[in-house]
């Protein structure tokens, strides 16, 4: 058995801001940062927090799929920003919707979540020992932002992406996952400082940090190299790929992918001008949009691939 997408759910905040919005607070403008980034807004949350967002997300997901909650058995939660460090994010969900009968848990992967989030779930499919799961790509980003750095601040957003995955005869036809730590102060947002009654001092939260030319160097040469990893385990040649989804962080980047594995834009669909990076949640959201536009049918082949912090990176190739 292999783990089939069986429904997708998204869940935005109302709050829609623009580049012109972000020129009244920081020194940019709207042509810089969509020359750099191709964003043109983002979502920012003032009221629902990462695990209201994903229980939003699911509900959809679940109803998408025409699932009850009471039929999960597994519940993933990847996030970068949960509301709490404990209990985690995934039990949050579980209890706002009801999936009594989930085993649940968080992931840190920063935006490679949902695709580990996935490749973990195939793992026990395939054991057979679960049959139905409900995986979640969700952040709120706009709380770890530093928004008077204009190097990251035009970046990120907030968002949930959910999907139910049941296991199938077709769905996950290979996938490959990657680390390297030594790479982490690449991009890093501390927890909390080393602070007690010993030292004297607080513990103090810490701000989202990136070395943007690292990441970008790190990404343009991870996604087109586990793709092609892919690709070549299978067999399959990439005239039978309709799409690639790729974890939505810059408009350059997917650009820099593209042109290394000599594949056409129109195979590389983009929601990120919309969204902007929203981490965990960029490949569900994207999924979700070409759903509702009537981009896949059954039987297409398609690859997603996510890249983050870690530095993490993983790719899935699947039939609809």
């Amino acid at each position: 058995m292999t783990a089939r997408i069986a429904g997708i759910g998204i869940c935005v905040p109302e709050n829609i801001i623009t580049n012109d919005d972000l020129a009244k607070i920081v020194d940019t403008n709207d042509e810089w940062i969509r020359s750099r980034t191709g964003i043109c807004e983002r979502r920012i949350s003032t009221e629902d927090g990462t695990s209201a967002l994903a229980a939003k997300a699911a509900k959809k997901a679940l109803e998408a799929a025409g699932v009850s909650p009471e039929e999960i058995d597994i519940l993933i939660l990847g996030t970068s920003s949960p509301d709490y460090n404990y209990p985690s994010g995934a039990c949050e969900v579980q209890a706002a919707i009801g999936a009594v009968n989930a085993v649940a848990f968080d992931i840190s992967a920063a935006c490679a979540g949902f695709i580990f989030a996935m490749e973990i779930v195939q793992g026990f499919f395939q054991a057979g020992i679960y049959k139905t799961a409900l995986i979640i790509g969700s952040e709120t980003l706009s709380k770890v932002t530093d928004w008077s750095d204009r190097g990251t601040c035009v970046l990120f957003g907030d968002g949930a992406g959910a999907a139910v995955l049941k296991a199938d005869e077709k769905g996950i036809i290979d996938m490959m996952m990657g680390s390297d730590g030594t790479k982490g102060p690449v991009l890093a947002c501390q927890s909390r400082t080393l602070g007690n009654f010993l030292t004297g001092t607080k513990p103090e939260i810490g701000f989202m940090t990136m070395d943007g030319q690292e990441v970008f160097r790190f990404a343009v040469k991870k996604v087109p190299e586990s793709v092609e990893i892919l690709l070549k385990k299978t067999g399959i040649p990439k005239e039978e790929i309709k799409y690639y989804v790729l974890h939505q962080a810059n408009e350059r980047i997917i650009e820099a992918a593209a042109k290394r594995l000599k594949e056409p834009m129109d195979k590389f669909p983009m929601s990120i001008s919309r969204y902007g990076n929203t981490s965990t949640a960029s490949i569900p959201l994207l999924l979700n949009e070409m759903v509702e536009h009537g981009m896949l049918e059954p039987g297409d082949k398609i690859v997603m691939s996510g890249f983050g912090a870690g530095m993490t990176w993983g790719a899935v190739l699947l039939e609809w």
